[in-house]
């Protein structure tokens, strides 16, 4: 549907439109909610002895196919064997080929959190000692590519074809009671039920997909479809097009029977019926959202997804209003226009909406952030906070919109200038300037017309004649219809500021969409504080800020095993004190010809950084005021040598600063 909008207006909403794609395309690798909180044997680390499985922790379940956990050899093939099983609460094992030989493994996941987001990813560890792997770490996140894109866009349409359906509908029933001029708002609500519908469609052939192999080619791959229908996701998608199936009745008796119901008691008892009715079904609708996102998991679940129903549903009241709204004030016919009692109502609803949604999202904020720092230190706390401003500034526009409302005439002043229309139409006082002013602004009418007359023919002069003056009278209703629009400057007012709440509507919900493909700013924040404590027990840093690192050695030669120990103190940038501390397996010293220890900041391409530490006592060696230029994830590796042609080095990553 396309609205008669002023050509800067019309630039203001295409390029609020191109804001909210560019949004949609910037979610990015932002999608996991759930996250690894330990592992083992962990990230980066050096095991004596081939482990017979490895596991994973992560901070909330996940849903497992067979291929969810690989582990992968220096030369890219699988040694891990049988299916992925869930060991105890969140934590998730695999078994491994036994007798593996030394060497650097890589860990690969793809798992589907509870809250339905795919979650991929990848480490090393290493038995015995690290060595070259031909596998990358840095694989495609399932959000990467044309079918992240499609499932994320496909997002956005079905919460905007559900608020435009919703909120809709509730516009009609609530607001606009009257039965006549309300085709355009038909076309506006059966538009969204249309959107949602092939949005929810989408949405369950491209899920096999996304939270699989993130192919094109998969998307339409019946296996996969099988496995989704089977999931709590699958479900919820299903569970929406039967709902859609009863929306299309509710729409078909809205704009049918009840739009022709000429008894005020059967069209109030019709009413009482549908509101009813159509709340259950939206209700209904929102749920599908609430059981298989954020709500659905986490804490106090069983409060949450009703929070989150009632949030969505003051959404569409107040978006999809909004919406209709503007139809009505862009698109309804002169002779019944929107008036003011259904502006009003309208404002006392969207008013409650928007104390609903302050309820509502106060307790979503607390639930999903946990803390006042995850507003700023969380990409969920920054977007969130977007989404704040955004509301803050509609609220502000819907203000001013109110203002308008209170001014607005009533419809008499509009109904006396249809009068005089027709009347000088009658009167055939329309001024030939006028005509022509008219087609002109109307598009190509003039061009029309005059083309007409210049291939008139012979033949049918009498019906292209005719046409012409359809056509001529044509723009002429049109003119007179705008004008009639535009003659209460109250009203005029009313729609800017109106189509100014719409623009930024639609920037807030992109927003809405990427914030609910974000992983919580609590389960972030959780995950960042279990690693840091799983790195400080790895690396024995002690209360005084000094690192210890202890790394087993196997030269392969005679009396080449060992554990050698690097002390660093106080392990921070500038000056440092650095202890090297070599042992055999049953913990007495030993000397062996060289040590050396070098510092790589992969991160900042600075590196490697040599030290060649004194020998001090039998298994000791130090250097003192050793550089650290930069605070970061520094690897540490120390070259052990044994005899004149045995060597290893060993390595292992630090926070340092």
């Amino acid at each position: 549907m396309t609205l008669t909008i002023a050509p800067r207006v019309r630039a203001l909403v295409l390029l609020l439109l191109a804001a909210a794609c560019a949004l949609l395309a910037a979610a990015g690798t932002a999608s996991a909610h759930a996250a690894v909180t330990g592992s083992d044997p962990g990230q980066g680390a050096v095991v004596d002895k081939a482990p017979a499985r490895i596991s994973l922790t992560f901070s909330e379940q996940v849903a497992m196919s067979d291929d969810s956990l690989r582990v992968l050899d220096p030369e890219g093939k699988r040694v891990d064997t049988g299916k992925p099983s869930n060991v105890s609460g969140t934590t998730y094992a695999v078994p491994l080929h036994s007798g593996l030989p030394d060497g650097t493994y890589t860990v690969a996941y793809q798992v589907v959190s509870a809250d339905s987001h795919p979650v991929a990813g990848a480490y090393t560890f290493s038995i015995g000692a690290p060595s070259k792997t031909s596998v990358s770490v840095s694989g495609q996140s399932a959000d990467d590519g044309v079918v992240g894109w499609l499932y994320g866009f496909g997002r956005y349409v079905s919460y905007a074809g559900f608020i435009v359906m919703a909120g809709g509908a509730a516009f009609v029933l609530a607001c606009w009671r009257r039965g006549s001029g309300v085709r355009p708002v038909q076309r506006f609500v059966v538009s969204g039920w249309v959107a949602l519908t092939a949005a929810t469609l989408a949405l369950l052939l491209l899920r096999g997909s996304f939270t699989g192999s993130a192919k094109v080619a998969d998307v339409f791959d019946l296996s996969l479809l099988g496995q989704v229908l089977q999931t709590k996701t699958g479900a919820a998608l299903v569970s929406r097009l039967l709902l859609l199936a009863a929306a299309a009745l509710f729409i078909a008796v809205l704009f049918g029977a009840y739009d022709k119901r000429e008894d005020a008691q059967e069209k109030r008892d019709l009413t009482f019926g549908l509101s009813i009715g159509g709340v259950v079904v939206a209700a209904g609708l929102a749920a599908s959202w609430a059981m298989s996102e954020h709500a659905s998991v986490g804490l106090q679940a069983g409060i949450a997804m009703p929070v989150d129903v009632l949030h969505l549903l003051a959404v569409a009241a107040w978006l999809g209003g909004l919406g209709s709204l503007l139809v009505a004030l862009y698109r309804a016919p002169a002779d019944t226009p929107v008036d003011r009692p259904a502006v009003r109502r309208f404002s006392q609803i969207a008013f409650g909406s928007v104390l609903t949604l302050i309820a509502t999202g106060t307790y979503q904020s607390w639930r999903q952030l946990g803390s006042w720092s995850a507003f700023t230190d969380t990409r969920y706390g920054q977007l969130l906070l977007a989404k704040i401003g955004l509301v803050v500034v509609m609220v502000g526009v819907a203000w001013i919109s109110r203002r308008w409302t209170g001014r607005l005439a009533e419809t008499a002043p509009v109904e006396a200038v249809a009068v005089r229309e027709k009347e000088r139409v009658g009167a055939g006082a329309e001024p030939a300037g006028d005509v022509a002013t008219t087609d002109a602004g109307d598009g190509d009418a003039p061009a029309t017309a005059h083309s007409d007359t210049d291939t008139d023919t012979d033949e049918h002069p009498g019906s292209e004649r005719a046409a012409q003056l359809a056509r001529q009278q044509a723009a002429r209703d049109a003119a007179r219809q705008k004008r009639m629009r535009d003659a209460d400057p109250n009203r005029f007012g009313l729609r800017r500021s109106v189509l100014a709440e719409a623009g930024i509507a639609v920037v807030l919900l992109a927003v809405t969409t990427v914030l609910t493909q974000t992983e919580p700013g609590r389960t972030e924040q959780e995950a960042k504080a279990a690693s840091s404590s799983s790195a400080s027990a790895s690396s024995g840093t002690d209360a005084s800020g000094a690192l210890t690192l202890n790394m087993p050695f196997d030269t392969g030669g005679e009396d080449g095993k060992g554990i050698v120990t690097v002390d660093l103190d106080p392990a921070r940038v500038g000056d440092n004190e650095m202890h090297v501390f070599v042992e055999r397996p049953n913990g007495r010293a030993f000397d062996i010809p060289e040590v050396k220890v070098e510092f790589t900041l992969k991160a900042k391409d600075i590196g490697p950084l040599p030290v060649v530490p004194d020998h001090i006592a039998t298994g000791h060696w130090s250097a003192n005021g050793v550089q650290i230029p930069m605070a970061g994830d520094w690897q540490v590796d120390v070259t052990v040598r044994t005899s004149d042609i045995d060597e290893v080095t060993v390595s292992k990553n630090a926070q340092i600063g």
